[in-house]
C-alpha cells in the first residue's frame, strides 16, 4: 500500500496515520519508529487545515527572497570552497539543519539510506546495541533498554547518558548521526561511555552488538487466576499478539490482568487504541489529540470494558505509547498503576517523503493528551502504588579489566557492594570503600562459586558476579513490583468502571 494515499485534512482522520513513539533512535538498528508502515501523509500541509493568519498560497514554501539566499550560499560554496563540494550531502545538511532548528528532539531529517532503516525498523527485526535513545540538549540519552538485549545485560537504565562509543564523542550530532556512530553489524565490538545520575564519574560499558528479533508480546498465567501480559513495544504486530495471548488467558476464569509495559518505549498509536479499546468502555475517552491552533479532538473507545480489575505496570524506561495506555486504563477504565513515575513524552509524529528523493521528515505535528486532558510532557505519570525495584536491577557493570583496589574508594566497589548485598553477602557498606567486611563478604560469594577464597575483587570474581545477578534479575521471584500489582488486584484495586 503507498502511504501517501492515506493523506487526510483533520486531526480525526490524521489520528489513523500518527504514531506515539517517541521519535528517537532505536539502537537496535539506527532508525526510528515513529510513524506506522503504509500510513503517511503526502505533505506538512495535508496534516491539517490552514490557520487563520498563515499563507494560503499553493506551496507555502519560500518565498522568491528566501530561495536566493539559500541559492546564493550554494553557489558560492561551489564556486569558492577550497575542495570539491558533495552537492547532495550540502542539500541533505541544509534540511537536517532546518529541521534542527525546531528545537524538538523528536523531529529529524533523515537522508534516503537513514530513511530506509528506518522503514525497517517497524517490523521488528533490528541489529545493534538494543536501547532506544533520543536527544536532550544537545546529549544522547537512553530512554530503555530492550529486554534481552547486550544493552540491558550490561546494565545500561534509562536516563544514562552515552558520552561516546568506540572513542567517538556524541555530545552535540543530530540524533540521526548520534545512532549512525552507534550502530554496527551483529558481532562487532561497541564500548560505550556512560553518564549516570548518583555516579562521580562516567564509566565504560563493553559490549557485542548483536540481531534482535523482537517479540513484542508474552502472556503467562500466574497463581490466583491472575493473568500478565508483557508488552516490550508496539509494533506493527502488536495489537493482533496481545489480542491472542488475552483470549488464551481468557479461556480461563481471569480474576484480573496485569499490564507490563515497563522499559517499553512506545511505538505506533493505532496499535495502542486497539489494545486499550476491550477494557475502556465504549464512548469513553481513551486520549485526545491537539494539534496547533485546534480544538483538542477525544478518540473514543468502542469497546465493552472488561469484568476483571486492571493493574498497569511501569517505570521510567515506560514512554509514550506505554504512557497512553496506562493514562487511559487508570482513568477510563480504573485500573490502577503499579511502579515507578513515566518517561514523559506526550507529543506525535508523523513522518513525510514527499519530494525528499528518498529521504524523510519526521516531525512532532501534535500534543497527545490523557482522557481528562492532562499533559504528562517531560512529567511523566505517576503511580497509584509507588513501588521501587531492588537495588540489584540497577547495578551498574563492573569493568573487570583489573582488580578492584582494597582499602580505597571507587565506583567499582561500589557496584561490586550492591551486588554482593543484593545476593546475599553483607558488606557492612555501600559507600564505596573496600573494607575488610568488603573482602570478607567477597570470600563467601567466592566460596559459594567454587572460587578461590582470596577476598580480591579479581576479574574473574567480578564476571562470576556479575553472571549470578543476571541469573537473579531474570527470575520473577525477586520482581517486587510485580508482587506489589498482583497485591493490588487481591486487594480489588484496579477494578473497572462502566
Amino acid at each position: 500500500m503507498n502511504r501517501n494515499e492515506n493523506a487526510a485534512a483533520g486531526p480525526r482522520l490524521l489520528k489513523a496515520v500518527l504514531s506515539a513513539s517517541l521519535a528517537a533512535a532505536l539502537l537496535l538498528g539506527g532508525a526510528w519508529p515513529a510513524g506506522e508502515a503504509g500510513a503517511k501523509p503526502a505533505s506538512a500541509e495535508a496534516a491539517r487545515p490552514a490557520q487563520a493568519g498563515e499563507r494560503q498560497d499553493a506551496s507555502a514554501g519560500l518565498t522568491k527572497e528566501e530561495a536566493q539566499r539559500l541559492s546564493a550560499v550554494m553557489e558560492l560554496i561551489q564556486r569558492q570552497y577550497y575542495e570539491p563540494v558533495d552537492r547532495d550531502k550540502l542539500i541533505s545538511g541544509a534540511l537536517s539543519g532546518m529541521v534542527q532548528a525546531l528545537g524538538d528532539p523528536y523531529s529529524t531529517y533523515m537522508d534516503a539510506g537513514a530513511a530506509k532503516q528506518f522503514s525497517e525498523t517497524v517490523e521488528g527485526a533490528f541489529g545493534g546495541v538494543g536501547a532506544e535513545v533520543t536527544s536532550e540538549s544537545g546529549k544522547v540519552v537512553i530512554v530503555s533498554p530492550i529486554k534481552g538485549s547486550p544493552a540491558e545485560k550490561a546494565g545500561l537504565q534509562a536516563k544514562d547518558v552515552i558520552l561516546s562509543v568506540n572513542g567517538v564523542g556524541l555530545s552535540g550530532l543530530p540524533i540521526s548521526e548520534a545512532v549512525a556512530k552507534l550502530r554496527g553489524p551483529k558481532g562487532s565490538a561497541a564500548e560505550l561511555v556512560i553518564l549516570r545520575a548518583g555516579r562521580a564519574n562516567p564509566f565504560a560499558v563493553k559490549l557485542m552488538r548483536a540481531e534482535i528479533d523482537i517479540e513484542t508480546v508474552e502472556g503467562k498465567r500466574l497463581a490466583d487466576g491472575i493473568g500478565l501480559i508483557e508488552i516490550r513495544q508496539f509494533s506493527l504486530n502488536t495489537a493482533d499478539r496481545f489480542a491472542a495471548e488475552l483470549a488464551k488467558l481468557e479461556k480461563r476464569e481471569l480474576k484480573g490482568l496485569v499490564i507490563d509495559v515497563r522499559n517499553n518505549p512506545g511505538g505506533i498509536l493505532p496499535v495502542v487504541e486497539r489494545i486499550a479499546q476491550p477494557f475502556v468502555p465504549k464512548g469513553k475517552p481513551i486520549l485526545q489529540i491537539a494539534q496547533r491552533g485546534a480544538k483538542p479532538e477525544q478518540v473514543l473507545s468502542e469497546g465493552g470494558g472488561k469484568p476483571y480489575p486492571v493493574a498497569v505496570l511501569m517505570n521510567k524506561g515506560s514512554a509514550s505509547a506505554s504512557e497512553i495506555l496506562a493514562g487511559a486504563l487508570q482513568e477510563s477504565a480504573g485500573a490502577v498503576l503499579v511502579g515507578e513515575t513515566s518517561f514523559g513524552k506526550g507529543t506525535v509524529q508523523v513522518s513525510y517523503d514527499r519530494q525528499l528523493e528518498g529521504g524523510l521528515v519526521k516531525m512532532t505535528i501534535a500534543k497527545w493528551l490523557t482522557p481528562s486532558g492532562g499533559w504528562i510532557h517531560k512529567r511523566g505519570i505517576k503511580p497509584d502504588v509507588a513501588v521501587r525495584p531492588p537495588a540489584l536491577y540497577a547495578a551498574t557493570r563492573l569493568s573487570k579489566t583489573a582488580t578492584i583496589p582494597a582499602d580505597a574508594i571507587s565506583d567499582d566497589a561500589k557496584s561490586l557492594q550492591v551486588m554482593l548485598k543484593g545476593l546475599g553477602y553483607d558488606p557492612g557498606r555501600l559507600d564505596g570503600y573496600y573494607s575488610s567486611g568488603t573482602a570478607e563478604a567477597v570470600r563467601g560469594f567466592q566460596r559459594a562459586s567454587g572460587l578461590r577464597a582470596s577476598g580480591q575483587a579479581d576479574p574473574a570474581t567480578q564476571r562470576k558476579l556479575e553472571e549470578a545477578v543476571q541469573a537473579w534479575v531474570s527470575g520473577d521471584e525477586h520482581d517486587t513490583q510485580l508482587e506489589a500489582a498482583v497485591q493490588a488486584l487481591r486487594e480489588g484495586k484496579g477494578a473497572p468502571r462502566h
